[in-house]
Formats: C-alpha cells, sequence, structure tokens
C-alpha cells in the first residue's frame, strides 16, 4: 500500500450553473457536456455493466452487491478508465458531484427502507447461542485488524491518524451484512434450516452493533483528535435516537402524512449535528411501526431505490477503485493474509460458540463463513474513511478488493463443507399415510397456485376425517413465481393479520387464500393451519416444498394439477412449469404425495363438517403406491359423510404375460423407480386388502368390490360402469410398476407422470366430472421401507405385520356388504 499523499495532485473543476440540458447535436452541442444527458449515460453504463456481471455470477450464486462493484470497477480506473477518451468523455471530474450526489441520495432512502424492514422486537426473541455467535465471530476478527493495523502503522510513515485507522479496520472485518447474508441463504436455500436459523439470528445482533460501531467510527474518523466537538458529537446522536424514539415514532403517521420527507429531514439533521445522514435515515426508518405503513413504503421505494439508486453508490465505489495501484508482491501477500487472517479469526470464533452450544464442528466452520457476508456497511466505511483522508487510493483499492473476496469464497466454501443433503433426512418414521398412527396427529401439506385450487383443496381435508384423537395440521404453502426480487423467499404468515388493503395482486392471492383457510380453521373441529408463502423460480419450488415437508415432519404432500377443468368439461394447462414442479416433487419428495386432479368436489364452496356428503372410490390394482391410497381412502372411510367404494383389479384366467415387474429406467433423472418382489408385494396387498375387509365388516358405507379382467380394455369398462356417482377417484400412481390389466393404456398417456389409471381418469377423453387424487407412497431408502402401519397404531416389520394378520386370512362370513364380481 504505497502512500499517495505527498504526491496528492488538487484538480480544480469549474461548473457552469446553465449546462443542465443540451439544445441537441443539431445546434452543435455535445451533450456529453452537459449534466443531465451525461448522468442519464452513466446511469445506463452502470446498469448495463451491473447486469452483465449478475448473469456471470448467477451461475455460482455470488450475491448482487459483487456484481455492482465489479461494474464499477469495469468502468473505473481499473479497466476501462484506463482510456484517457473513455474517462474524459463519460467520467469526467465535472461529473463526479452530481452522480456521487444521486448515489447518496439512493443510499439515504436505502438505509431508511433497511431500517423500516428491521424488526427490534426480534431482538428480544434472540437466543443465547445467537448472542454468543454473534460476539464471539466479531471480537476475534476486530483484535485482528486491530493488531494488523498496528504493524502496518509502525511500519509506515503516512501520517494516518493510528486510533481511526485501528478502529476502521476493526470494524470492516469484524461487522456481517444480514442483507447479503438473508440473500445467500435464500439462495442456498438453508434460510428454513437451523444452520440458516441461527444465523439470520446471530446476523442480526452483529448487525445492530455495526451500526452502533460505524455511528463511533463516523465520529472518530471526522475527527482528528477526540475533543469536546467529537464527545458533543456522540452525545447529538443518542439525543438523536432518543427523539426518534420518544418523540418522533408516536406522531409518525402525523408526520409521514404531513412531511413526507422525513427522511431528508432525518439525514439532514445527523448531518448537521456532525454523523453521517445515513445514520439519520437508518434511525428513521426504525422508527416507522410495522404494519401497512411500512408494507406501504417498502411496496413503494423497493423497486426503485434498489433497483437503480443502490447500484449506483456501489458502482461509485468501484469507480473510485484502482486495482493498478496495488502493485508489488508485498502488497498482494499482504492483502492475502489479511482476508485469511479475517477468515480464520471469524470462523475460528463462531466455531469455539458453536461447539460450546453443543453443534458440530462442521456447522460452526460454515456459520463462520457465511458470517463473513460483507455489504453495505463495510463500502460506506471505506467511503468515508477515504473521504477522510484515513485511506489513501491504495489502501481503498485493496479494502475494496478484500471485501469482493470475502464475501465471494462464501458461497463456494459452505457448499464444499456443509451438505445438508449429507445428512440424510430428518428422523421421522411417519412419512407415509399407512405408517401414520390412527391416534396422532396428521400433517399435511398443501400446495396452492392459484384461489381457484382453495375450495376443493378445503372439502378434500375435510373429508379426510379430522378428529379429536387425530386432528389435522395443515400447512397451506401458497406458490408463487419469483419476479422483481434478487432471492428467493419463504414467507411465514402470522395467524392474525391486520386489515389493511392488499397492493398487488400476489399479496391478494396470498390474502385471499390465507383467509379461506383461517375462515375453515375457525370453523371447523380438530384442524389447526399455518399458512405460508414461497417465492422462487419454478426450477428450484420443488425444494422448497420438500425442504418445509421435512421440516415439519409431514406425511402427505398434495399438490394441484397442471391442468383444469374448462366450462365444456375438458382439461386445459393452467401453465407447464406447474408440470415440471410436480414431477420434481415426485422425485425428490420426502414422504407421500398426491397429486390433486381437480373437477370441483361438491360444487366451488367449502361445506362445512356435518354437510359432507362424498361419495369415493378406490381403485386397487396392488403395490405400495395402491396401498398408500387404499389407506387415504380408509382415513376418509371414518368420516359419517363418506361412502367408500374400493373396486379390487385381479388378474383374470386369459391373462398374459407377467403381472408386475419392474419397468423403470434406472438412469431416469425425475421419476423414482421401484424394485421389489412381485410375491411379497402380493402378500402385502392381499393382507392389507383382508385387514380392511375384516375391519369394515358391519360398515353399510363401505363396498368392496373384485374385478377380474384380462387387459387394459377390460379395466377400461370395469371402470367405467361404477357410473358417475363418484364425486372423488383415489387411485396409486403404480411408479415403476407395469401390469397386463393396464396394458395398451400409456401408448397414448399425456401425463405419465400419473400413472396409466390416473392419466385415464384426467384425460379430457374419460368423460368423467370426478376429481381424481393420484397418490404415490414414499419409498425411503434403508430400513424404513420395510416397515408398514396397522390400523390400531402400531408400527411393525413386514414380516411382523404378515405373520401378526395371517390369522384374518379371509373374511368373515355372513356379511354381504362385499362382493366380487367378474367381467
Amino acid at each position: 500500500m504505497a502512500d499517495h499523499s505527498k504526491n496528492e495532485v488538487q484538480d480544480i473543476v469549474c461548473y457552469s450553473p446553465f449546462m443542465i440540458t443540451t439544445n441537441g447535436i443539431w445546434q452543435g452541442d455535445n451533450p456529453l457536456n452537459y449534466s443531465l444527458p451525461l448522468l442519464i449515460l452513466q446511469v445506463m453504463l452502470v446498469v448495463i455493466a451491473t447486469r452483465i456481471f449478475v448473469f456471470i455470477l448467477k451461475p455460482i450464486r455470488q450475491p448482487r452487491v459483487i456484481a455492482e462493484i465489479l461494474g464499477g470497477i469495469l468502468l473505473g480506473p481499473s479497466v476501462l478508465g484506463r482510456n484517457k477518451t473513455f474517462a474524459d468523455a463519460v467520467f469526467p471530474l465535472r461529473s463526479v458531484m452530481v452522480i456521487e450526489t444521486m448515489a447518496n441520495v439512493g443510499l439515504l432512502y436505502f438505509l431508511f427502507l433497511v431500517g423500516v424492514e428491521m424488526d427490534v422486537s426480534s431482538l428480544r426473541r434472540v437466543g443465547k447461542k445467537a448472542v454468543a455467535i454473534a460476539i464471539a465471530g466479531m471480537i476475534l476478527p476486530f483484535a485482528i485488524g486491530a493488531i494488523f493495523s498496528i504493524l502496518w502503522l509502525n511500519n509506515t510513515d503516512n501520517g494516518i491518524r493510528k486510533g481511526a485507522f485501528i478502529l476502521l479496520l476493526g470494524v470492516i472485518l469484524s461487522v456481517t451484512a444480514f442483507p447479503v447474508l438473508a440473500r445467500i441463504l435464500a439462495e442456498l436455500k438453508l434460510v428454513n434450516t437451523e444452520i440458516g436459523r441461527v444465523a439470520l439470528s446471530s446476523a442480526l445482533i452483529n448487525d445492530m452493533c455495526s451500526w452502533i460501531l460505524l455511528a463511533v467510527a463516523i465520529a472518530v474518523a471526522q475527527h482528528e483528535k477526540p475533543t469536546f466537538a467529537s464527545f458533543m458529537v456522540l452525545l447529538s446522536t443518542v439525543a438523536f435516537v432518543a427523539f426518534n424514539i420518544f418523540i418522533v415514532k408516536p406522531a409518525i403517521f402525523w408526520i409521514i402524512r404531513k412531511t413526507p420527507e422525513g427522511v431528508m429531514i432525518s439525514g439532514f439533521m445527523t448531518d448537521f449535528i456532525g454523523t453521517h445522514s445515513v445514520f439519520g435515515a437508518f434511525v428513521f426508518g426504525m422508527t416507522i411501526p410495522h404494519g401497512p405503513l411500512a408494507l406501504a413504503l417498502v411496496e413503494k421505494l423497493e423497486d426503485f431505490v434498489s433497483g437503480l439508486l443502490l447500484p449506483l453508490f456501489f458502482a461509485i465505489s468501484g469507480l473510485k477503485t484502482n486495482i493498478a495501484l496495488v502493485t508489488g508482491f508485498f502488497t498482494w501477500g499482504t492483502l492475502i493474509l489479511l482476508v485469511v487472517l479475517a477468515c480464520i479469526g471469524k470462523i475460528a470464533g463462531t466455531i469455539i460458540a458453536a461447539v460450546y452450544y453443543q453443534m458440530s464442528p462442521t456447522e460452526g466452520a460454515a456459520l463462520g463463513l457465511l458470517m463473513n457476508s460483507k455489504g453495505l456497511v463495510e463500502v460506506i466505511l471505506l467511503n468515508i474513511g477515504r473521504d477522510s483522508k484515513l485511506l489513501d487510493e491504495g489502501s481503498f483499492a485493496i479494502m475494496v478488493i478484500m471485501t469482493v473476496l470475502m464475501t465471494a469464497i462464501i458461497v463456494p466454501g459452505i457448499s464444499a463443507i456443509y451438505k445438508p443433503s449429507s445428512k440424510g433426512f430428518i428422523s421421522y418414521k411417519r412419512r407415509t399415510i399407512q405408517m401414520s398412527k390412527k391416534d396422532a396427529e396428521f400433517r399435511v401439506l398443501v400446495c396452492i397456485h392459484t384461489p381457484r385450487n382453495v375450495p376443493t383443496m378445503i372439502n378434500l381435508l375435510e373429508a379426510s376425517n379430522p378428529t379429536k384423537k387425530s386432528p389435522i395440521c395443515i400447512y397451506v404453502l401458497h406458490l408463487v413465481e419469483l419476479s422483481g426480487r434478487t432471492s428467493a423467499l419463504l414467507i411465514v404468515h402470522n395467524s392474525t393479520r391486520p386489515d389493511h388493503p392488499a397492493l398487488n395482486r400476489t399479496r391478494a392471492q396470498s390474502d385471499h387464500i390465507i383467509n379461506a383457510f383461517e375462515n375453515y380453521e375457525q370453523h371447523a373441529d380438530h384442524v389447526s393451519v399455518q399458512p405460508l408463502t414461497a417465492i422462487s423460480p419454478y426450477s428450484t419450488m420443488h425444494e422448497d416444498i420438500c425442504n418445509l415437508a421435512e421440516d415439519k415432519r409431514v406425511a402427505f404432500i398434495i399438490i394441484p394439477f397442471h391442468k383444469q377443468q374448462t366450462v365444456d368439461g375438458g382439461m386445459e394447462v393452467t401453465n407447464m412449469a406447474f408440470r415440471t414442479v410436480n414431477q420434481n416433487v415426485l422425485a425428490n419428495a420426502p414422504c407421500s404425495v398426491g397429486i390433486l386432479v381437480d373437477r370441483g368436489l361438491n360444487g366451488s364452496n367449502h361445506m362445512a363438517a356435518d354437510q359432507v356428503c362424498h361419495n369415493v372410490a378406490v381403485l386397487f390394482f396392488g403395490g405400495p403406491d395402491d396401498r398408500e391410497a387404499l389407506s387415504y381412502g380408509w382415513r376418509m372411510s371414518e368420516h359419517q359423510g363418506i361412502s367408500l367404494t374400493v373396486m379390487r383389479f385381479v388378474p383374470g384366467e386369459d391373462i398374459v404375460g407377467p403381472r408386475m415387474n419392474p419397468s423403470q429406467n434406472q438412469d431416469e433423472p425425475r421419476i423414482l423407480t421401484v424394485e421389489t418382489d412381485e410375491d411379497t408385494e402380493k402378500q402385502f396387498d392381499e393382507k392389507l386388502i383382508n385387514w380392511f375387509m375384516v375391519s369394515h365388516a358391519n360398515d353399510d358405507s363401505i363396498v368392496y368390490i373384485e374385478k377380474m379382467v384380462n387387459n387394459g380394455e377390460e379395466t377400461v369398462a370395469a371402470i367405467r360402469s361404477l357410473g358417475d356417482v363418484h364425486g372423488l377417484f383415489i387411485v396409486g400412481r403404480g411408479q415403476g410398476m407395469i401390469s397386463p390389466l393396464t396394458a395398451g393404456l400409456t401408448d397414448w398417456s399425456e401425463c405419465p407422470e400419473l400413472g396409466a389409471i390416473g392419466d385415464l381418469l384426467a384425460s379430457s377423453d374419460f368423460v368423467a366430472t370426478a376429481s381424481v387424487m393420484v397418490v404415490q407412497q414414499y419409498i425411503g431408502a434403508g430400513s424404513e421401507g420395510d416397515w408398514l402401519g396397522t390400523p390400531d397404531g402400531t408400527t411393525l416389520t413386514n414380516e411382523e405385520f404378515v405373520n401378526q394378520i395371517s390369522h384374518h386370512s379371509t373374511p368373515p362370513k355372513g356379511h354381504t356388504v362385499f362382493n366380487t364380481e367378474h367381467l
């Protein structure tokens, strides 16, 4: 880091107050000689350069702040700015004041939004673990920065104020950028994991400490020595914070209504008392109470501020960075050493605290890497240090590079040392309906694309028989495509929502869906509802669904089909992206999955529990998926308003070919494959059917029919013989199984993910008004696939299951409710 202060040249720039807008090239004017056209060109170049780097860095999941700084470096003296013609034409000295002023206004409003979105009350809910990790992750890097600063200053004679420089470097190395960390966690799908929650809580504490340290650093940096003036700056800052809390906050609605320029007033006040204006905007944002007002402010300002003005500030930092000044092996070695030491300090401090709270060293190292996120506070401090002559041009360039490197290594580092998938599934056994206890809570994850999915979903859930012994816990997930945001998001909604108008179509749909399910919860017995919204790209939406299902230990995921019924009874595609989501969920789900083909289940209105009246048909061919379908129908049959028909298809005497063989390509990436022993599967089918018949021998609402068929044509005829009295068909997907009973049905299959029978029932060619539930049973790795649920709520191995019910090999005599038919 060479000292350039002795060779500094003071440039004098003359401004013309009349050269704002041009008369045009036809009048002989050069637009770049006028302030407004030049500013527009500069903004355009900054946005274009930033978007280019966002596109380049997207595959490696780098946060946007890096792209914005690199965009500035590209346009600055390090790359394009080395060309004197380009620099003088596009970024002349006379334009610096205008673009920096605009960038700082954007910074002012962004810090206001950060304050608005920061929930101070959440600090009271942060556990001791997060506080300890936050503090441990700050102390060591701060100490390393301070020691490094002292050693550096002792070897140089550049007139830098030692106290201010030590504090500045210590703060830069020790703080964590909460917004950047939140985006990284969202990109890595770690927000709702334990490590993600701890990291966010710790970063929140760290972020609050960083703002306090920022105020102190500003006060120290802007004064040569601790004097009465610097003491008054700190005292005035404390008074300003108290004024906002006790005076401004109670009257905030009046202030916003009468003086919309409140952000500017706060920025001016803190600038006036000697603290940087951004601190005033941040404190003023924190005084805005959470609710409709805060939502409206964020909604109206975020896109313009975050999308246009804030990138200007980061780009300006890049424009000021001249990498050419960082020369020599010693300088680059010092830079790399500083980055390594800072990272090691943060990681070591975090590991110590994490191990103390019984976390693994790997999780501690991952937390330490995450806590290295750098962003806004660091860049603000660097700019303040540069303006206050604490950092020369070379030192500033080194610090900017260090900030970029420390943030850039996070995602690759996390991917290398922390793999959530390597831990396996969260340990829970009730992953299927068949394994779920009859006297325990039944957990269901319901996915919703549009409000149109809601009525049938609610009627289906009510028909699923919530009881006092087996209540239903429903997680309602509204799936929204990511647009207009830089990272995915999972929103957990409060159970009680304030009355306020929706600000956009997505929020209006979420409100409609949440209100419908909350109304159902209030009027239904033994039902609990937790609404959530997942905002992510369709390509990764299944990860949000599967992670939430695993985190909440649900037994059944219900997702809507990608087609909806038209007025004339046909089926039309709603969104082909929904189909991809469904296929990915089927391939990756940690529990059983049901795809609901919605043709209206008793109309479009929700029915009360005592008004539910459905005729449900289960089509049973055999295999794990069909057993799961029967288990779901079994649960529904316990509801007093449900009449259940079970039609079992058995091979006839003229059957040709194997009854059941594995068929799926083992290398197929999306669809799960199941290889089972034919005799064992047949034995499971027989015993479950027999147990079902014994359990419902005296139930007149249950009809059991056996159909002997020889081919797919006879199978279709048997299904059509049921008529149109049923409102819902429940069928197994038949994953990995092929049977001559469905021969020919898959030749013209439109949606193979539904299986042969599911595709038949969902097609427009099959004239039916019934909804269809296509069920796939979860088949886990290891021993979990060898467990079966029983009607009394116990869980047995396959062998125990077969042996225990062997004495029920035939149904009791004297009951006419069951019948066997042949075609």
